[in-house]
């Protein structure tokens, strides 16, 4: 299971192995839906409708943007801005379940509650996610101007972007969009965490008692499941974030289409509203909800394929 187990039959990891375990997931994970977020940011940042019949839209589906991207910018395009996508999944993935393990830890020692409920992991997820969030969000910054930007190339490498953006924009820079971020990623990773241990038990419930061997299986199909709901509930926020973060960039932006400035969070919220419509706030929700599915569920199934192989790693010892 994610989080303490407070059963005496349950996992006994170290922290350093949870944090491994942690970091792994999220390196596996960011190399195998690294395109899906290349596409999410581009509809993210796109201005115009995502439709055919909008002439100036240089994006109007999932299929045809590969497409573009592919012939306009080759296949590395859509691992743009990996090397600091793996540094913020690495780092983030170890904060996250370190933090999420002690917090649900701390609730069983500390309270009355019990550390298996819903409540307990929605609240604790949504902190942890927090903590990783605040440690990480530079490296985030860093990661979605490298996927923005087009040709011919604004940033060369990583310590370019660094120099440029801090000598041209100062150093907070690398917290711009922190607000929507830390807004969004709670609910969002609390109900990562809490809807992926409703459904597991939902899941055990539901399936006869010879399907439950492949607990490998459960956990990609529970933490897909949980990635689907909680980024369909908290997808404005996400957009709104991205738009904030390319704040200051607009020249990179020029040829994909319009170009937009936004003094806030609520501004970014009453400019979308007003010029693309209720519809605007789910602007890239398709490959989104892909990604979602497909990083949610490998996350979880490394993580706990992850732990318990450190697990068994640690009863062999024991025995000897």
């Amino acid at each position: 299971m994610v989080g303490y187990d407070p059963k005496p039959d349950g996992r006994n990891n170290t922290k350093f192995q949870v944090a491994v375990a942690g970091s792994v997931s999220g390196l596996v994970t960011r190399a195998l839906i690294s395109p899906f977020d290349v596409i999410k940011i581009r509809f993210q940042l796109q201005h115009e409708r995502l439709s055919r019949s909008d002439p100036s839209a240089k994006y109007h589906g999932i299929l045809q943007a590969s497409r573009q991207i592919l012939q306009e910018e080759g296949p590395t395009a859509f691992w743009k801005g990996h090397v600091p996508a793996q540094i913020l999944s690495i780092g983030y993935g170890a904060v996250q379940f370190l933090s999420f393990e002690m917090l649900t830890e701390l609730v069983h020692r500390g309270s009355v509650y019990d550390a298996l409920e819903f409540s307990v992991h929605f609240v604790c997820g949504g902190l942890a996610a927090c903590m990783a969030t605040l440690t990480v969000h530079p490296v985030d910054v860093l990661r979605t101007r490298f996927a923005a930007q087009g040709e011919p190339k604004v940033y060369n490498t990583l310590r370019h972007a660094v120099g440029t953006m801090y000598r041209s924009e100062g150093p907070q820079v690398f917290y711009k969009g922190l607000a929507p971020t830390l807004i969004a990623i709670f609910p969002y990773a609390g109900l990562q965490f809490s809807c992926y241990s409703s459904l597991k038990h939902l899941y055990k419930w539901a399936i006869p008692a010879e399907g439950k061997k492949n607990e490998n299986l459960q956990n990609l199909l529970c933490g897909s499941g949980a990635g689907v709901i909680s980024k369909t509930l908290t997808y404005p926020l996400d957009l709104f974030k991205k738009r904030l973060q390319v704040g200051g960039f607009e020249h990179a932006r020029a040829a994909f289409g319009q170009v937009r400035r936004y003094k806030g969070l609520m501004d970014c919220a009453k400019q979308v509203l007003q010029k693309e419509g209720a519809l605007g706030f789910f602007k890239g929700l398709s490959p989104s909800l892909l990604k979602a599915a497909l990083s949610t569920g490998f996350m979880f199934f490394s993580y706990e394929f992850f732990c318990n192989v450190f697990h068994c790693m640690n009863r062999t010892a024991s025995q000897r």
